[in-house]
Parts: C-alpha cells; structure tokens; sequence
C-alpha cells in the first residue's frame, strides 16, 4: 500500500490535458451550438417557441444537477469510471435527440445529455487537480479553460452552418460523433487519478450545505452571481427568434451574432484578469454588473418603443456580456470563501444555482413568445437588479460578519 501511494506522482502527467479539455468542451459545446437551429427545427416538429426554449434551459437545469451530484459520485467510484458513464450518457442522449419524432422527446433527449456532459465539466477540474502540484494546476487549468472558451464562441458558428448545410438533426449526429471520440479516447488514455472508496457521507454534505444556504453572504453572491452572468442565456435561447423571426434576417446570420456576443464573456474575463490588482473584488463585481444593467435597459426601452435593430442589439448585448464576464469570477471568489472550510460544497452549490438562474431565466423569457426581443429584454433588466440587491445584502453580512469577528 505505501509503495502504491509513493509512486502516485509518478502517474500524474498521464492525463493528457487535451483529452481534459476535449471532455469538458463536449459539454459547453453541447449548450450553445443548437440554439441557431432553434426556428428551423421548431418548424419541422411543429413546436412553439416556449417548447422549443425548453430544449436549452432544460440543458442547463441538467449541468446544474450534475454540479452536485458528479463531486461525490467521483470520490465514491473513481473518476475514470464516473466519467465513462457521463460520456456513454452524453453518446446516447445525442443520438436520441438527433432521431427525436416530437419535441417532448427532443426535450427529454437534452436533458440527459446535459447530465452525461456535465461530467466532463465538473470531472475535467478535478482531474487536474488530481494530476499536478498546485501551481502547477493552476497554469493547466488557465489553460484548458482558454481551449474550452473557444467552444461557446465557436458553437454558434458551426451549429449555424450545420443546420443550413444538413439540417438542425446533423447537429446531434455531430454531438453523437464528438462524445464516441472522447468516450474511446478516455477509455484507452486517461488512467484513474482519484483515490476510489471514499464514503459519500450524505449527512456531512447536507450539513455542509445547511450552513452554506442559511449564510446571507453566501446566498446573496451566489444568486447574485447567477442573476448577473448565467440570465444571458435568457437572450441566447431567444436570440435566434428575435433576428430571424421579428428582424427578418437569414438563419445563418444569427449565429454570427451569437458567436460575437459570447465572446464578450472572454472579453470580461480578460479584463477583470488585470484589473483584479487595481480594483477591490467587491468594487469591480458591482460596477461590471451595472455595465450590464445598463445595456439591458438600453435593450429594453428600444424593444418597448419598436426601435430595435441588429446593430443596437448587438452593441447592448456585447457590453452585457463583458459585464458578466467580468462578474462571474469576482462572484466566485466571493462565494466560495464565505466559509474556507467547506469550499468544495461552495463551489458546488454555486455552480449548481448558477445554472438553475440561468434555466429559469430561460424558461422565464420563453413565456413571451410573442415579443421574445420585449420578453428577454425583461427577464435581463430584472435579472440585472436582483443581482444588485443581492450583492448589496451580501456584502452587507460580509461587512457585519467581519465587525463581530
């Protein structure tokens, strides 16, 4: 046994990280790249737009389950084996979705491969975690999460491009593809890098959450942080709608614009990597959060007086998404040391709110199928302000706490 845990660091360059990054990229992927063929295959199942924004936050209600569910599953299993199970669910979920007979099914079809990705998403972190000393897994993972940035830029693009070329069913065929690949690459190259058998204490994880979720810090930069970044999907799951179907422009188009937008986000994260030495982390999470709030009321008064234009939109939806960009890692930071002791249940759990923001921010927006410009516009503006309010109260608990201690 001492010879076995002695020569654990020898494995750990064995994880190639190209593979890390593949694994997680098929699940961020998988988000954003149908979101163009939305009109074209609501259409061809003879669905509504509320219907067919299901297929995205019910996506994303999957990655936020999967946040908490993957953690412990891993330490339990292995990760080798935990995340062979999410690719295979990632594989078989594709391939329904892509021979889906109704919009029920396709909607049912997404929801599991959201829970079979999202094991890369969370699963990839950890293994780099698992794989090098700490300075060094920080460099590796700055670097995979600048090869798995160019997903979600990229995804528009090509899930444009697909459905115009082969139709919005070549999309999860393509997705089908991508999950074999990394389910074949990670079965023959990744070896187990965690220490299998650790008992799941679910009392431990309930108790860890408790105090986590009776924390108004906590809850304010979590809710906060969702309201703030994660309600753009609200517009992402609409945007096809409003620029081909209220702004009458060509299906293709729409994932241009997508793709500039979610570059925003690269563009926050960017930004806030050097301004992070100049600016407090409190300072600079309120004030990018209110660049969003503006652009989205800027985006709403023009959806209420008529005056929208794909020039007007892009420009607001541009600065909100820098604005989140440039929230989401402040709010993180913030999150997740309320309490240093349960880091690990923090990150969970803010992950998992994150996205279940996002999905009701998505759901939200659907509502309004009539105007979806007016109706996310809406959803944005509100969700913009609750981040505030949030962040206030927060900081507020954060300051109280600090005075007491």
């Amino acid at each position: 046994m001492t010879a076995a845990i002695t020569s654990e660091p020898q494995r750990r360059p064995h994880a190639p990280l190209w593979l890390l990054a593949l694994v997680t990229f098929s699940g961020t992927l998988a988000m954003h790249i149908f979101v163009p063929a939305l009109p074209v295959a609501a259409k061809s199942l003879g669905a509504g737009i509320g219907a067919m924004q299901m297929t995205v936050s019910l996506y994303i209600f999957g990655l936020a389950v999967g946040q908490l569910v993957y953690g412990p599953l891993a330490d339990r299993y292995g990760r080798r084996p935990v995340l062979l199970f999410g690719l295979g669910l990632y594989c078989v979920a594709g391939l329904a979705a892509a021979v889906a007979p109704e919009v029920h099914s396709l909607i049912a079809a997404r929801l599991f491969q959201a829970v079979g990705g999202c094991a890369g998403l969370v699963l990839g972190r950890s293994i780099v975690r698992d794989t090098a000393e700490p300075q060094e897994a920080t460099r590796r993972l700055a670097l995979m999460n600048l090869m798995v940035t160019i997903g979600p830029s990229l995804a528009p693009l090509l899930g444009g491009a697909l459905a115009t070329a082969l139709g919005w069913r070549s999309i999860f065929y393509a997705l089908f593809a991508l999950g074999v690949v990394g389910f074949l690459f990670t079965w023959r190259l990744l070896p187990e890098t965690g220490a299998p058998g650790a008992a799941v204490n679910a009392r431990e994880l309930a108790r860890n959450y408790r105090k986590l979720l009776a924390s108004p810090a906590f809850l304010g930069f979590s809710v906060g942080g969702g309201c703030a970044t994660t309600s753009m999907y609200a517009f992402i799951a609409s945007a096809p709608f409003i620029f081909v179907d209220q702004l009458h422009r060509p299906a293709h188009e729409a994932g241009i614009y997508l793709a500039i937008l979610v570059s925003g986000v690269w563009l926050g994260s960017f930004l806030t990597s050097h301004l992070i030495s100049r600016v407090r982390v409190d300072r600079l999470m309120v004030r990018s959060n209110a660049l969003s709030v503006a652009a989205a009321f800027v985006l709403l008064g023009a959806a209420l007086t008529d005056h929208l234009s794909v020039p007007l939109i892009v420009a607001c939806m541009f600065l909100f998404t820098v604005g989140a960009g440039m929230a989401s890692p402040a709010a993180l930071t913030q999150a997740i040391s309320v309490n240093p002791q349960v880091i690990g249940s923090a990150s969970g759990l803010y992950g998992f709110t994150q996205m279940a923001v996002g999905a009701l921010c998505t759901a939200l927006a659907g509502m309004g199928h009539r105007n979806p410009a007016l109706a996310s516009a809406i959803v944005l503006a509100g969700a913009g302000i609750v981040a505030q309010l949030s962040f206030a109260v927060a900081l507020r608990a954060q300051k109280a706490r600090t005075l007491t201690a």
